[in-house]
């Protein structure tokens, strides 16, 4: 099957292959996908390379690269809010936290498109790497205050797993799209009180299914995309908002990454 990188800032991830169906997840610009199908009107139907998640795209949105590209490993990443490149020299915004592979210096050529950053990006760290929780936080808090979107990747508009993944994702770990494959991964933590900077606490609704993860900042604090990206007090219940002082999560289980 053909491969792909997007290049577009961001591009939805539809359940169906048409602009009307739900935005199950986001393609970030510089990722790779398999196409695996195609439908009528330009719709293509792909599966993410970094988290395996399936879904409809624009192929408007995508290059088509060699097996070559699509198996290099990404190197480096974006790390300002929005960060400035060009698009076969015509100027582009993206988002913190953009991947980047199959680039020399400061350009790179994927299929028919030309990228050139204006600047050298850091590297990612590789996994396996000991996690430096100093730059973990600093990530997360990049986030605070996005609006939360459903299937949202981005710091434009995230959901509370697409969150998680993209600050761990700059750590060097990789994690699932969802909450509850999320809460697949990692090891338990048996108490809150056990608690760091860095694990991740999953939450369940009325019928016992994963609906929601974030990220602890201690025993009594997480950050998490609810509404937007906040920090609330958290107790062995659960969450509660900081301004209604309403318990809104109910805590499921604990798990640690690093």
């Amino acid at each position: 099957m053909p491969y792909a990188i997007v290049v577009v800032p961001v591009a939805p991830l539809r359940a169906t292959a048409a602009h009307r169906s739900e935005m199950i997840s986001q393609l970030l610009w510089g990722e790779g996908v398999e196409i695996i199908n195609t439908a009528p009107d330009g719709w293509v139907e792909v599966v993410n390379q970094y988290d395996g998640y399936t879904g409809w795209a624009s192929q408007s949105h995508l290059e088509e690269v060699s097996e070559e590209i699509y198996l290099a490993p990404a190197t480096h990443y974006l790390q300002e809010w929005n960060n400035e490149i060009l698009l076969n020299g015509q100027p582009m915004i993206v988002p913190f936290g953009c991947l980047l592979k199959g680039y020399t210096n400061l350009s790179a050529k994927w299929g028919n498109t030309q990228v050139t950053l204006l600047e050298k990006p850091p590297i990612l760290p590789a996994a396996g790497t000991p996690v430096n929780v100093k730059h973990l936080l600093a990530d997360a808090m990049k986030f605070l205050n996005t609006a939360y979107l459903w299937g949202g990747r981005n710091v434009f508009g995230v959901d509370c797993s697409g969150f998680v993944q993209n600050v761990f994702k700059l750590s060097g770990i990789p994690l699932l799209r969802d909450a509850s494959q999320q809460a697949t991964q990692g090891t338990t933590v048996d108490f809150l009180q056990e608690a760091r900077l860095g694990d991740l606490a999953f939450f369940d609704n009325p019928e016992g299914r994963i609906t929601h993860v974030g990220l602890l900042l201690n025993d009594h604090e997480i950050i998490h995309s609810s509404g937007k990206v906040r920090i609330d007090p958290i107790d062995n219940q659960g969450i509660i908002n900081a301004d209604t002082h309403l318990r809104t999560h109910q805590l499921r289980i604990i798990k640690r990454f690093f």
